[in-house]
């Protein structure tokens, strides 16, 4: 899926050949070129495959410099993007460099994220040693050169691309392979409700049952109406049980206690989240009080219904387990945050599947940040179920 390859954002003042860089990466018009400042208005996103990479995804961006009330608006969606990326390359030309690249620099700081400098137009003026010297000195980074206009500097660009680009973005941390071993039994709960896509599974299903094969460990899928039969009827004893989060109670109560049991979403969560900050957050479900307003995160936007475990059921079992009136929001794929993040007492993200680790990781900084508790959904929903710690128990030390 095209969300979860690497994202790499190009940044940038108006009219420094960010999209020309695009073209000759992409070794196409992927991008439109023009000599007037501003042709790219809002951040828009090009797939190119990227060999050493595989499927990458290109964001291009406005104008650091843009200007005007409509211009301060694409500066904010281009900042906005910082969030979303793997790596960043900043394109300088004719040795400007100030403010303007000086802020972006301290954004991707704040998000420890990697980024590359590049001195285009080098057809055109080269970058001046003094210039180099300074970047070097003040951020230990060095600066390329570069032309789009010449097709072997691509290359030498691209290899610098897959150097700094983390491989956490474009390889997969199996998510059994400390926990199954060749020929053991895995056996994931998967109910089919009203959540359920037609003819299909979702995809934290599916990533499941890939890394199980691929594990060499034998997979055994059921429905929860049907683990009590084939536990009876085969006498097999898995190695791990994983269920959707929202049966994680019934799940407790079918599975024998000496059988490890977890969630999809919690499996997820230890590869794709802040692990530590979920464990160290979960708790603080316990001190939610009434007028407390909680946060919580989805990954994708979809159609709603009354079955919907983040709208609807984990709102109702946190009243519940609460047993106070506490107010939510909902803010779905990579939307705004509306209110200041200070604003919760606790952000439950979901387990993230439709978007990048990067992203995920992100999109959960400025709660870290200000000291706000997070947690997740299988990891929330197993707390206030009572089963918590036999949900974390597969991955503690």
């Amino acid at each position: 899926m095209k969300s979860l390859n690497p994202h790499i954002g190009i940044y940038g003042r108006r009219n420094n050949g960010k999209s020309s860089l695009i073209n000759s990466l992409s070794f196409q018009d992927t991008a439109i070129v023009s000599n007037i400042a501003g042709t790219t208005t809002d951040p828009v996103k090009k797939s190119i495959e990227m060999f050493g990479l595989g499927p990458v995804v290109l964001i291009d961006t406005a104008g650091i410099d843009d200007s005007g009330e409509l211009g301060e608006k694409r500066i904010l969606r281009t900042k906005k993007t910082i969030e979303q990326i793997d790596l960043a390359i900043l394109v300088l030309s004719q040795n400007v460099f100030g403010n303007f690249e000086e802020q972006l620099i301290s954004n991707f700081q704040e998000y420890d994220l990697p980024y590359i400098i590049v001195h285009n137009k080098k057809d055109i003026e080269v970058c001046s040693k003094e210039l180099k010297d300074q970047i070097l000195n003040q951020y230990n980074q060095s600066v390329l050169d570069y032309s789009s206009m010449d097709s072997e500097m691509s290359s030498i660009l691209s290899d610098l691309i897959i150097e700094k680009t983390p491989k956490t973005a474009y390889t997969n941390p199996s998510l059994f392979s400390d926990l199954a071993s060749k020929g053991d039994v895995v056996l994931l709960i998967t109910p089919i409700d009203t959540e359920a896509p037609e003819g299909r599974m979702i995809l934290p299903q599916v990533q499941a049952i890939r890394d199980v094969l691929d594990n060499d460990a034998i997979c055994v899928v059921v429905k929860e109406t049907e683990v009590e039969a084939f536990l009876s009827k085969t006498q097999i004893k898995p190695v791990i049980a994983v269920t959707d989060s929202q049966i994680f109670k019934l799940a407790d109560s079918l599975i024998p206690k000496d059988v490890p049991l977890t969630s999809f979403s919690t499996l997820l969560a230890r590869y794709r989240g802040d692990f530590d900050a979920y464990l160290e957050g979960t708790s603080n479900l316990e001190n939610l009080k009434a007028g407390d307003r909680v946060l919580i995160l989805e990954s994708c936007t979809h159609h709603t219904t009354c079955d919907d475990i983040g709208r609807v059921k984990i709102p109702n079992w946190m009243n519940g387990f609460t047993k106070q009136k506490i107010d939510y929001d909902v803010v779905a794929g990579l939307d705004q945050i509306n209110r200041p993040i200070n604003d919760y007492s606790i952000v439950i993200q979901c387990g993230g599947c439709m978007i990048t680790r990067q992203q995920l990781r992100n999109r959960l900084h400025s709660a870290i940040k200000a000291g706000v508790p997070v947690t997740n959904y299988g990891m929330a929903i197993a707390y206030m179920n009572g089963i918590y710690k036999r949900a974390i128990a597969p991955f503690e030390k």
